[in-house]
């Protein structure tokens, strides 16, 4: 049995559970199945600081990263729902600007925070993923649907616009064309259309999303955690940075991981005729 370490005020009313695995995977659940794991002012907070937590936790380890997380899956509890938003029914009574703009920051910048991470982030999504859902999905290096997800960002339908970074993170995604097309219309997108648009990695049947992310993140974690590392910061480095100074950066992090251990392991297996990873 795998041992973990696991962070949950209490076992079945935490609104968001937290394992961390001995083989360097951890977890974020949205819990509140009852509500399709929509998000109240508790939620929020605590998924916050489980992100926070989390990058401690990946900068603990210093200069030797395979101690510490190696990859992080985001899923639902129930089987129904990845999230689907603000929970409408416990924030509907806080509608004033500074509780806006508090919603707009606390989220904004887990979110933030999360793409940030030094690790890779999975999104398991089985069905619905609406508004801050899908904006969540979106602050994730890769994403996992299953066959009947239901993933829109439909604030405009609400009177809003995503206040999390959704527009931003779309436009970046597919263009702005296609940005345009689906924050205008505002509806849910099915698996196909998700996967057409290069929005996806895979689709799953239905509750077969955290299954699937989860494999996803074994491959993962069972890579050299330092060259991964490297190659979530050359994706940060490619949004983040003007072309040339990219390149630059990119170049930087060749050197040191071509003499590095796991490398050099990599070609003697190689010219020893066996595997090369």
């Amino acid at each position: 049995m795998e041992e973990r370490s696991i962070e949950r005020p209490s076992e079945f009313e935490a609104p968001i559970l937290v394992e961390h695995a001995a083989s360097g995977i951890s977890s974020i659940t949205f819990n509140r199945p009852q509500r399709l794991n929509a998000l109240d002012w508790p939620a929020m907070e605590r998924f916050a600081e489980a992100v926070a937590e989390l990058g401690r936790r990946c900068a603990a380890t210093g200069s030797d990263p395979a101690d510490g997380p190696r990859v992080v899956v985001l899923t639902g509890a129930g089987g129904r729902a990845f999230c689907s938003g603000g929970d409408q029914h416990a924030l509907h009574t806080r509608l004033g600007a500074d509780e806006g703009l508090r919603l707009a920051r606390v989220m904004g910048d887990a979110l933030l925070a999360l793409e940030r991470l030094p690790i890779p982030s999975v999104a398991a999504v089985d069905g619905f993923a609406l508004g801050g859902g899908s904006e969540i999905a979106l602050a994730c290096d890769l994403r996992v649907v299953s066959e009947d997800v239901k993933f829109g960002l439909v604030h405009l339908k609400l009177g809003l616009v995503p206040g999390w970074g959704a527009g931003q993170r779309l436009l970046r995604l597919v263009g702005h064309a296609r940005a345009a097309q689906m924050l205008l219309a505002a509806r849910p997108y099915s698996a196909a259309e998700l996967l057409q648009l290069g929005l996806v990695n895979h689709v799953t049947l239905p509750r077969r999303a955290y299954a699937t992310g989860l494999a996803l993140a074994e491959d993962i974690a069972a890579a050299d955690p330092s060259t991964v590392r490297a190659v979530k910061q050359l994706l940060l480095a490619g949004r983040d940075l003007p072309y040339a100074e990219a390149l630059d950066f990119e170049r930087t992090l060749f050197p040191g991981l071509w003499a590095a251990e796991a490398h050099v392991r990599s070609v003697d297996r190689f010219m020893a005729g066996g595997k090369n990873a």
